[in-house]
């Protein structure tokens, strides 16, 4: 049996100790989540909001039923016609799992919206506590979770059985004064290391002084500050229903695309 990712009681002890101010990239995301239902020409009725800060979105969205990231979702079967996955899919043992249960939560022709970290976030104090950990005690231990690329995400939706999958992405930077205090903001957040795999010692402070130089010396900002990325990743799909538009069989059109394009077909050369 593969190993899981993520330490869940570990991550539940980090959010636990989450705060207020750490809640800013969660802020950025409900902007993400409303610009996307600004968007979408359909008033929701029933919806519901996965999430492992429970609180800071029952602030939010009131009405909605805010449930946690658990394994298993406590939603019932096409109860929803509105689910959003909220900073959370990012440490999720089995994301695919976490979207199959939001489309089955879903009503026909309603709306799935995950927000979630993507690949570039923290690259730069990836890279410098990387190289710093190499350099000083010559080997490297996991600390910052493996985070998907846009790429893949489309592909998720689709294994999940949504339509109409579309995946796109911002990146937030963030400065910081040294690396001390991205790592504070990083604990405020609830997000610190909770990988199963994660070293379960104190690094040396050695690590970190040479991860400082090593950040301030590739990614200083002109101010003189630390820049700090966080990519916010947006998933958006349909639970299935006949209404939604279908794409047509292959060799069904009747019309030659050189024909739609008003330009003369020239046959390739053998």
């Amino acid at each position: 049996m593969t190993k899981p990712m993520t330490d869940i009681r570990a991550l539940a002890a980090r959010r636990a100790r989450a705060t207020a101010d750490g809640m800013f990239l969660h802020e950025a995301a409900l902007t993400e989540l409303q610009d996307r239902l600004d968007m979408v020409n359909k008033s929701f009725t029933d919806a519901a909001l996965v999430t492992g800060h429970t609180g800071f979105w029952a602030q939010h969205y009131a009405g909605a039923k805010i449930v946690a990231d658990a394994e298993t979702i406590d939603l019932a079967p096409q109860s929803h016609d509105l689910v959003a996955h909220m900073m959370a899919l990012h440490w999720a043992n089995d994301p695919v799992g976490q979207l199959i249960q939001c489309r089955r939560a879903l009503r026909p022709d309603g709306l799935f919206i995950a927000v979630s970290f993507g690949g570039d976030t923290l690259q730069e104090l990836r890279r410098a506590l990387g190289e710093a950990e190499i350099a000083v005690t010559g080997g490297l231990s996991p600390r910052i979770a493996p985070l998907p690329e846009l790429r893949d995400l489309g592909g998720l939706l689709q294994r999940a059985g949504f339509s109409l999958p579309v995946a796109d992405t911002t990146t937030l930077t963030v400065e910081y004064r040294d690396i001390w205090h991205l790592m504070l903001d990083i604990r405020a957040m609830g997000e610190a290391n909770a990988l199963a795999t994660r070293l379960r010692q104190p690094t040396r402070r050695a690590v970190f002084d040479h991860a400082q130089a090593l950040y301030a010396h590739h990614f200083a900002a002109p101010s003189g500050r630390l820049r700090a990325s966080f990519e916010l990743q947006v998933l958006t799909g349909w639970a299935p229903d006949a209404s939604q538009p279908q794409p047509l069989r292959p060799g069904s059109a009747k019309t030659r695309l050189a024909d739609a394009l008003g330009i003369p077909e020239k046959p390739l050369r053998d």
